[in-house]
């Protein structure tokens, strides 16, 4: 049974932009998940890829804290 118990939560992903390649790390929030995010280079709007429920676990080096704890975290 999946649990937080003793789970190393990490809270800094790097995402990258799918269509400029700029990768830029930011901070997650523990408990929430970002559905919209603004390349800081070309300025476009990224979603999550369908299947994901944020820009972290589709753009991220890392996935977000709820995936990371087992949570579905659909959208």
């Amino acid at each position: 049974m999946p649990g937080s118990m003793g789970v190393k939560m990490i809270l800094v992903s790097k995402i990258i932009c799918p269509e400029c390649g700029f990768q830029q790390e930011e901070t997650m929030p523990a408990n929430a998940c970002w559905y919209y995010y603004q390349c800081n280079s070309c300025q476009v709007w990224l979603k999550p890829l369908k299947g994901d429920c944020c820009v972290f676990c589709s753009f991220g080096t890392v996935k977000c804290p709820p995936v990371q704890l087992g949570d579905n975290c659909g959208h």
